[in-house]
């Protein structure tokens, strides 16, 4: 009952921050939308700065912004801020319950560093806090004056933490921990600073004081963050389901494109929505940036030696030994195949799983028969040939013979000899 109860967990989760990220993704777009599309007309309230019409299900919507606040507040007034808060709550429970959960599955990889589960999960918390540290002292300091110096400041920061965290965790947790530093880093930016900021016009409003303008500077620079760092982390998030991306060993240098790409994709549209000249060329930088991305993935995996070191032995049972496999210029046996592909990826991947807490094989692929093999020989070779993604963290400890030996398999599975 257990590994069903972990797994409705999981889908729940899932569900929940799906749900809560549209709802924040899309107010948050909406806002900026909204914000660089206003026009002054002549006869707007005494301290607007724009006003825009708008049209959507049938009515029509006359939205005036003030710039820092109307001389009387009304008695109902909409806080932008659960959306944020469920995402990233939604978000951590998830974190929780397949990475801190699943550590030396997902998050550890003796190939990368010798970390056990608890020190994993240890680093990954605490850089999250210090992310946040750095990030926000930065946008306070002399640099947060100019837009441009920090944001090429911030990009240099964010390159260093995945270049670092490529160097700590897995590949799939590198990544997945740079989208949870920047979501962190994004929904800090509510908590901390947009919300309270607003809550103190509100105050002095109250109190029948002019509220200082600075802090609605302050709020707008970090809403204009969240907004080109979006994109982004919808790339890093979504990235753990493709091991061309978290496989790679060049994934710190994808991050780096993504950052890129996300942010000019996000000018685009701002200009657009701002009325300014349309800067086609970003199109081209994005374009060029994910070229570079897919090409980073074709590159070879390192060929040093594998460390054969499993985080935890199969149930009941010692981790396999080695296959015996044929020179790499000899015929390829699919004898041979098969006792590689059984002996290393079998323990999760059959009808009845060997690792504790798997429960089913993942998204129902089953390789513990000739059949199965066969019919998956396309998604064994991303996994194990192109990739180093399966086995994770190398738990069965396959060697680089055996993947060359799936390799040449894969290559042609018609060619083997039976």
């Amino acid at each position: 009952m257990e590994p069903i109860i972990w797994e409705w967990i999981n889908l729940v989760a899932r569900w929940v921050h799906v749900i809560t990220a549209i709802a924040w993704i899309g107010s948050s777009f909406y806002f900026v939308a909204l914000d660089l599309s206003l026009k002054k007309r002549e006869d707007l309230p005494q301290g607007a700065g724009g006003e825009a019409w708008q049209i959507h299900g049938g009515g029509f919507y006359n939205m005036v912004k003030y710039l820092v606040a109307p001389d009387r507040l009304p008695k109902e007034l909409t806080w932008f801020k659960w959306e944020a808060y469920s995402t990233w709550i939604s978000g951590f429970f998830l974190l929780c319950v397949l990475y801190y959960r699943g550590a030396d599955l997902f998050l550890v990889d003796p190939q990368v560093s010798m970390l056990s589960p608890k020190e994993a999960i240890a680093i990954s918390v605490v850089s999250l806090a210090l992310g946040w540290l750095a990030y926000d002292l930065l946008c306070k300091s002399p640099l947060g004056e100019s837009d441009v110096k920090l944001a090429a400041a911030g990009f240099v920061v964010l390159v260093a933490a995945a270049y670092g965290f490529s160097q700590v965790f897995s590949g799939r947790g590198a990544m997945l921990q740079m989208g949870a530093l920047i979501g962190t880093m994004m929904v800090a930016n509510v908590f901390f600073l947009i919300i309270p900021n607003q809550r103190k016009v509100v105050d002095a409003l109250l109190a029948g004081q002019s509220p200082d303008p600075k802090l609605g500077r302050q709020a707008k620079q970090r809403s204009l963050h969240n907004n080109y760092l979006t994109l982004p982390v919808l790339f890093l998030m979504l990235s753990n389901h493709y091991p061309l991306a978290f496989g790679s060993h060049w994934a710190w240098v994808m991050t780096a494109l993504v950052l890129v790409m996300g942010g000019v994709i996000r000018h685009f549209f701002n200009s657009r929505h701002a009325g300014k000249a349309t800067p086609w060329w970003t199109w081209g930088v994005a374009a060029a940036c994910m070229a570079a991305i897919i090409w980073l993935s074709t590159l070879p995996p390192p060929r040093e030696h594998e460390v054969a070191t499993a985080t935890k032995p199969w149930i009941g049972a010692p981790a396999p030994a080695p296959v015996q496999t044929a020179a790499a210029a000899g015929p390829v046996s699919f004898a041979q195949v098969t006792d590689v592909v059984v002996s290393r990826c079998s323990m999760c991947h059959s009808t009845m799983p060997g690792w504790e807490g798997i429960n089913e094989a993942p998204r129902g692929v089953l390789l513990d028969s000739p059949e199965e093999i066969r019919r998956h020989a396309s998604l064994i070779r991303l996994q194990a040939v192109l990739t180093h993604a399966m086995p994770p963290a190398n738990v069965s400890q396959i060697t680089p013979e055996e993947r060359d030996l799936l390799g040449r398999w894969t290559a042609d599975p018609d060619l083997a000899v039976q």
